[in-house]
């Protein structure tokens, strides 16, 4: 036996303890990552007995990372990243803006420098990708619009933190700390910071120009020699590799990288098989992320600092995400979005432990600052899934209680509504489409072809704007909420077609429907087998299981269902 086992002894340590404490946690309903993370601390230097590596722990958890923003990107289109541009990026800025501020000030108050402050403000702005992917999958929501906005607004966040890992060196000498190599002036900094854009822009560029075409290009090929294993191996390479390679070469994060790659293979017609079988390599170092994450806890700074503590997890859990929720409604978005994005935002991660290491190395960030952050990533990871748990509770409770949330979703809202000109035939014998994502544009498409009159209803302002400006009948908000079924006049409508990918809100939906329209014929996208099976017990709708693969099956039941009735109206 080799005496230097490092790996697989971190490795099988870490796996073997967090099933242990993750069966625990799970049996004494608690998110299964508590136990996960428990595990770290128990395996960590901070607490007595065996120690596993840290740096190996580290490394493990960088392909956790990549391998996740990589499954993201395989469901995330370049269409889905513009469509909440223009909430995610003004969102993310903002929401960064706070929550530095909020931590600039509390270190003001512990007598640190505006160096320290402003590192420990950005640690606390940014939120873990990981965390909340592994929140929005085990809800079934990443491909829903509130999904779609917080993983945007992620995006957005790393972004902009790749260009403060690249402009600190350069400012920590005005901001009191040590600067690395010759000293920059205003020049310099000018130079870096446009460097690093086009740095940024050449990859992102490459990836949308050359990548779409290879990579895609590259899965057939592999595909067609028949073997399994070479196109799961091509999976994970085509991570792995782009993502090294971007962080190598343009001086992206892995975690970005690792997305345009997943974004690139999903134009691909292999991309939903490139996801299934990636998947369990995916959950696996995933746990190995929120291992490596606990090994870094010094347990001792609960007893010598609570009140910091206290204070750091304040900031993260609820400053930003108040801020947050604030621009969210600004942007006239619905109160489940505000409190799903808030939610989402409120714990940090990855970014935040880089982002720390290179404080403390430019002499800006005292070492007790590290322990603050890492303690405060522990508490608001473990506290996440409690935290999700309570939106719809919250919801409900500020509904009852509180007139100012009525008002916000009672406001004056052109577009909550059809407009008095809207031609007769959208309002009686129609079709109701709720989600104008891939597949609901599949239909939309086919019925115009047809001439069958339709209404969407959809979460996005942009997209039921842009609807509008085509001259289509198109409402905005959460189909969930009857009020939103019934601007689109589903009393009188022939069918509802639900092609959102959330089936949390399908049976109230078809509830609703059914109560106001109890002939109502309806047409349902799953992505769940199980859901669809209930569905169909239950007789209450047609429902269909993917997204490209039936979409086209779906479009042709819906019209089957559809024309006779509307060569039957009198609009025709």
């Amino acid at each position: 036996m080799p005496h230097n086992i490092s790996l697989i002894t971190t490795i099988a340590a870490g796996l073997g303890l967090a099933l242990v404490l993750g069966f625990l946690a799970v049996r004494l309903r608690l998110p299964a990552l508590v136990g996960y993370l428990l595990a770290g601390v128990l395996i960590g230097p901070g607490t007595p007995g065996f120690v596993a590596d840290v740096e190996i722990a580290a490394q493990l958890s960088e392909i956790g990372v990549m391998l996740l923003m990589f499954g993201v990107g395989l469901h995330f289109s370049i269409d889905d990243l513009m469509a909440v541009r223009k909430i995610a990026l003004p969102g993310a800025i903002a929401q960064m803006a706070v929550a530095t501020l909020l931590g600039m000030g509390v270190a003001h108050l512990w007598g640190w420098s505006l160096g320290a402050g402003v590192v420990f403000g950005l640690s606390l702005s940014v939120a873990s990708t990981v965390v909340l992917l592994k929140a929005l999958e085990s809800r079934g929501v990443v491909d829903t619009m509130n999904g779609r906005i917080a993983v945007g607004w992620l995006i957005v966040e790393d972004l902009a933190m790749v260009l403060v890992l690249v402009l600190l060196p350069a400012l920590a000498g005005s901001l009191g700390g040590q600067v690395p190599g010759a000293a920059a002036d205003a020049t310099g900094v000018w130079w870096t910071l446009g460097s690093t854009l086009l740095e940024v822009m050449l990859f992102v560029a490459l990836m949308l120009v050359v990548g779409r075409r290879f990579f895609p290009w590259l899965l057939w090929e592999v595909t067609r020699t028949g073997s399994r294993e070479l196109f799961t191996l091509c999976v994970i390479a085509a991570a792995v590799t782009i993502a090294y390679g971007s962080a190598a070469l343009f001086g992206v994060s892995f975690a970005l990288g690792a997305f345009f790659a997943g974004m690139v293979l999903r134009e691909s017609e292999f991309s939903h098989r490139a996801a299934q079988d990636s998947l369990p390599l995916r959950d696996a170092f995933a746990v190995l992320f929120f291992v490596g994450v606990g090994m870094l806890f010094e347990p001792r700074v609960l007893i010598e600092q609570p009140l910091q503590v206290l204070a750091v997890v304040g900031i993260i859990v609820l400053g930003k995400s108040l801020a947050a929720a604030a621009v969210v409604l600004l942007f006239r978005y619905p109160l489940n979005t505000a409190l799903t994005v808030s939610a989402s935002l409120a714990q940090i991660g990855e970014f935040s432990f880089i982002l720390v290491g290179l404080g403390v190395s430019l002499k800006l960030l005292p070492p007790e600052g590290q322990s603050l952050i890492l303690a405060g990533a522990l508490i608001s990871i473990a506290l996440n899934p409690l935290v999700f748990t309570a939106i719809e509770p919250l919801q409900r409770w500020l509904r009852q209680h509180s007139a100012l949330a009525r008002q916000l979703e009672a406001r004056d809202d052109p577009l909550t509504e059809l407009p008095a000109n809207t031609e007769s035939k959208y309002l009686a014998r129609q079709v109701v489409i709720v989600g104008y994502g891939r597949v609901g544009q599949h239909i939309a498409s086919a019925l115009s072809q047809a001439g069958v009159p339709y209404v969407v209803a959809d979460q996005n302002r942009e997209r039921v704007e842009a609807l509008r400006a085509e001259g289509c009948a198109a409402v905005l908000g959460d189909a969930t909420d009857p009020v939103v079924l019934v601007q689109a006049h589903i009393a009188r409508a022939h069918m509802l077609v639900i092609a959102v990918p959330d089936t949390v809100g399908v049976r109230r939906m078809i509830e609703v429907a059914q109560t106001l329209n109890p002939g109502i014929q309806i047409v349902v996208r799953s992505h769940s087998e199980e859901e669809a099976e209930r569905l169909r017990h239950d007789g209450a709708a047609q429902v269909f299981v993917g997204e490209r693969e039936l979409a086209l099956a779906m479009v042709r039941h819906v019209l089957d269902a559809a024309q006779p009735k509307a060569a039957e109206s009198p609009a025709h």
